[in-house]
């Protein structure tokens, strides 16, 4: 009958109102991502907001507030897992890290409603609605400007293509213009290709170029008798 001991009305009306505030927080954060078809919406939001609450609730409960934050550090280990769970890998492109950071805000909501903070829960709610949705014109409007690769960190690559007797000159030649630009080479490969040819790339150390500077390389490489093509490309670091 120890269950009895623990049914003290003040107690339980004290978590039932952490809960409740959760599971408000909760679904306005789910909401929000619920109308813009995320793969994390109005469920999993809330019960991960409620969740969070429930385990600090308990804590605080049962050994007071030092237990109640070591079981927040718990909550964010988990969540942390939660939310790697919704990030995909596309090739190059990576989605659902909006998702994750929702999620992980629906934690904290929840710690906070669970630790009696409800003020701070409330605040918390504001500030991920604010960032999944005022932000959003902003993330638009950078996102349409043009690339200036000056700016941009990612990496950058050299593509030529040669034969297998001019490899050794062409690959010096490919380095000694890299050099003379400013943009010494990081790593260099050769990839066989068909009827004798093979392809150099060259990746450079600078995460970011000029791109009239490195067009102006592929020119002079152009005019070497034994390159047959150059290019440059670059994608974004991740």
């Amino acid at each position: 009958m120890a269950f009895l001991q623990t049914i003290q009305l003040l107690p339980v009306l004290d978590s039932a109102f952490s809960l409740f505030v959760a599971f408000v927080m909760g679904t306005l954060v789910g909401m929000e991502g619920q109308f813009r078809q995320r793969s994390a919406g109005l469920r999993t939001n809330t019960l991960v907001a409620v969740g969070a609450a429930a385990f600090v609730d308990i804590g605080q409960r049962l050994a007071g507030d030092a237990e109640a934050v070591r079981v927040i550090s718990y909550v964010v280990s988990g969540i942390g897992f939660l939310g790697a769970g919704v990030i995909m890998k596309d090739g190059t492109n990576v989605r659902g890290l909006n998702t994750a950071a929702t999620l992980w805000g629906s934690g904290a909501i929840g710690a906070a409603a669970g630790s009696d903070l409800v003020v701070e829960a409330v605040l918390i709610t504001a500030f991920v609605l604010a960032g999944n949705t005022l932000l959003l014109p902003l993330v638009t409007w950078v996102e349409r400007r043009p690339v200036n690769q000056a700016r941009t960190e990612a990496r950058n690559e050299v593509r030529m293509t040669t034969d297998a007797a001019s490899l050794p000159v062409v690959r010096r030649h490919l380095i000694e213009r890299l050099q003379a630009a400013k943009y010494p080479v990081a790593d260099i490969e050769v990839v066989e290709r068909a009827d004798d040819a093979v392809e150099v790339v060259a990746a450079l150390v600078s995460t970011a170029v000029v791109a009239r500077e490195i067009e102006s390389v592929l020119e002079a490489l152009h005019r070497h008798p034994g390159i047959t093509d150059a290019a440059w490309e670059s994608s974004v670091l991740e």
